[in-house]
Parts: structure tokens; sequence; C-alpha cells
């Protein structure tokens, strides 16, 4: 018999600010490695989407039960040794510190980057959204870029979806080669 642990499968987190494509792009990766999707404002409590759609910007304590629950579903996902892409905004370091913590480390980041008169003309564009394009700005403003910590890529949103999907791919499975997403 083994009695190796296995370790828990990888989460992956597809990040960055309202407007950069984290739903698209997040189902585009579960789909093209057989993982399922979250939709991670699926998971916000209605008073944190009733605050948005008002135009006032969330604070930590409205967003931590929020990433609670994200990482309940990773957690969950790990339990049932399934991979998992999640959409979350994790605009801070220590929001994606604590989704490192519920992972036990198994989580990599997919940071969508891109300008604000991009990021604006998205936000525009779409319909049926909670989220006001009024808000961008104060997101912008929380967002503490993840540059130089571990376990994350970083994509441009300049170019096309497929694009996208295909680099994040690329990136994630170039870094996980080099062993860079997972405790240990």
């Amino acid at each position: 018999m083994d009695f190796e642990q296995k370790a828990p499968p990888l989460a992956i987190v597809v990040m960055g600010v309202s407007g950069c494509g984290k739903s698209s792009v997040g189902e585009g990766i579960a789909t093209r490695n057989g993982m399922s999707f979250v939709e991670g404002d699926q998971l916000h409590p209605a008073a944190n989407v009733e605050k948005m759609a008002q135009g006032i910007p969330l604070t930590d304590d409205d967003r931590l039960p929020w990433l609670d629950r994200i990482g309940e579903e990773i957690r969950a996902a790990q339990k049932a040794s399934r991979g998992l892409v999640i959409s979350c905004s994790a605009l801070k370091r220590n929001y994606r510190d604590r989704l490192r913590q519920a992972a036990a480390g198994y989580v990599a980041f997919v940071f969508l980057e891109g300008s604000r008169d991009l990021l604006l003309a998205r936000m525009q564009a779409r319909k049926g959204h909670f989220m006001p394009a009024s808000l961008l700005d104060s997101q912008l403003q929380t967002l503490e870029p993840p540059t130089g910590e571990p376990g994350v890529v970083t994509v441009a949103i300049d170019m096309s979806l497929n694009d996208m999907v295909a680099l994040a791919c690329e990136r994630l499975s170039g870094a996980a080669v080099k062993g860079g997403f997972h405790a240990g």
C-alpha cells in the first residue's frame, strides 16, 4: 500500500480590478484544463452587492467574509480532489495571503493587468453588471499589484480573450514546472 499523502489540487485565482476579464479568462482556463470554474462575484453577500450597485466602495470589513467564502470553495474543491479556477479581485496582498492560507499554499494567481482607459471602456460597455464604472478608480487605488509575490503570473488584457487564456495557461504551466505554485 502507498501511504504517501497526495498533495491537494491546485486552485487558480484569476484576479484584478473590475472590467479586466476575470470571469471570461477564468472560464477559459477552467475549460482548457478540465477544471471547475466559480464566479467569485456570486459569493458576495447581498449587502456587498447592494453597496457596489449604489456606487459605494467596499471596505476591508466588507470583503473579509467574501474572501472567507472563496477560501471555503477552494478547500471544498481540494477535499473533493478537483482543480478549481475562481475569479476574485484579490486587490490587496493580505487578501491574497488569506486565500493562500485557505488553500494551504496550493494556489496560483493570474493577475490581469491593463490601463485605466481600457478597463473603463470595458466596464462602460458591459450590460447588467452590478459594479458601476464609477468604482474603477477606487479599485485602482486599493490595488496592491502582486509584483514579486510567489505563485503569481501576470497577463496583459490588451489582447484577444483566446490569447489571454493561452498565455495564462502557458505561464502557469511554466511556473508549476519550476515548483512555484505549492507549499513545500
